[in-house]
């Protein structure tokens, strides 16, 4: 059955995107765009409470975001992924922002719906860990627009040779204000959210280099009496999937925590979650962090600065995160509470021995030869049932 806001070939979808492109762009939307909003839960069968407040963004006009983006110049194009274009624009009152045009056929129900899909989560979001919506455009075409970070990702500036090392305070900070963001969108946003895309080319840093959570094109709801869901096709990264996302598309906040180790290993280690040569960075730290060698583990290019008891700290709780079986790895709750200083006991963590032993090393294989490097993809699910997790 079409999703709600789809039926009637289409018209009433049109009509929606009519009636909140025709709203005074000097103020938030009211009521339809709120229910714009919220028709990406509808397809899913969930129904949203109703919230005193309404969304802080604004909806724009296609005059002003091609003037901001003078055109949608080819200069002015500074990301693209399999599904859009981002573009750098700056607003007559000088702020930069970051426009997010949606690809594809004016008339697919997918675009639409994935346009829907991503107004309605991060249009909730609020936090300084997460980056906010300032709107969206939806004359001519779909399009988002965010507050632009000129520092980049955390990618970005992690890898980039050409630039002196990123400090360990630094990365420190940005490991413990991204986990801040990922606990918010599980525990603290009025429903609970799952990104399913954690990683370093997702994080953007301000200008005093917090990191701020991007791109919510594969973010989920997950409605507070389901324990989890089941997603197909299965989207993401290599070298970030959870196991039982991989083999059963099974998603819950453990799939996040476990993109999220990852990124500490990248901060940790600065090298990418699958290198020029193909080799996962997971198969190449898990016998490291077995050992406890952390000194092998810590990005040669910091020189020794750095603490060695907060890389410790943060090598521990990736190795949490990453672990196999999702209900041996810690909410990002717990997971913050350590970053930030807690104490950890060894023994609270420790595994039974039957369930150390059975962990298989297929889920941080090295990829074949013929797979690209930190390469996104979309493929069916090996199974669409549920399965029971842990919260």
């Amino acid at each position: 059955m079409k999703p709600l806001y789809l039926r009637s070939s289409g018209g009433s979808f049109k009509r929606l995107l009519l009636s909140i492109s025709h709203r005074s762009p000097s103020k938030p939307p009211a009521s339809p765009a709120h229910d714009a909003a919220a028709a990406a839960t509808k397809e899913e069968g969930e129904t949203s409470p109703e919230s005193p407040h309404r969304p802080a963004w604004r909806c724009f006009s296609y005059e002003e975001i091609d003037r901001a983006t003078d055109g949608f110049a080819e200069r002015n194009l500074v990301g693209r992924g399999g599904s859009s274009e981002v573009y750098r624009g700056e607003l007559p009152c000088g702020r930069a922002v970051a426009v997010k045009r949606l690809m594809g056929s004016s008339a697919c129900e997918r675009r639409e719906r994935d346009f829907l899909a991503e107004l309605g989560t991060v249009g909730h979001a609020r936090h300084p860990n997460v980056c906010a919506l300032l709107g969206c455009c939806v004359d001519r075409d779909l399009y988002l627009v965010f507050h632009f970070s000129r520092r980049g990702s955390v990618a970005a500036n992690l890898h980039d040779e050409s630039s002196p090392a990123m400090g360990w305070a630094a990365r420190r900070g940005i490991a413990v204000g991204t986990a801040r963001g990922v606990e918010y969108l599980h525990k603290g946003c009025r429903r609970r959210i799952i990104h399913r895309d954690i990683k370093a080319s997702n994080v953007l840093l301000t200008d005093d280099h917090q990191p701020q959570i991007s791109d919510f094109g594969l973010a989920k709801w997950l409605p507070s009496e389901w324990t989890h869901r089941a997603i197909a096709p299965i989207e993401g990264t290599f070298g970030c999937l959870a196991p039982e996302y991989y083999t059963h598309g099974i998603v819950d906040e453990k799939t996040d925590v476990f993109a999220f180790g990852v990124f500490l290993l990248e901060l940790l280690t600065g090298r990418k979650p699958v290198d020029g040569t193909h080799r996962s960075l997971l198969s190449w730290a898990r016998p490291l962090l077995a050992d406890g060698k952390i000194e092998a583990l810590v990005d040669p290019r910091l020189g020794g600065e750095y603490d060695g008891e907060e890389a410790k700290r943060v090598a521990f709780v990736a190795s949490l995160c990453i672990r196999a079986p999702a209900t041996w790895r810690p909410s990002m709750t717990e997971v913050l509470e350590m970053l930030e200083g807690g104490e950890i006991r060894q023994d609270r963590w420790a595994m039974p021995e039957v369930t150390a032993d059975a962990e298989e090393p297929w889920w941080c294989d090295d990829l074949d030869d013929e797979e690209d490097e930190d390469e996104e993809f979309n493929t069916p699910s090996p199974s669409s049932s549920s399965s029971t997790t842990s919260n």
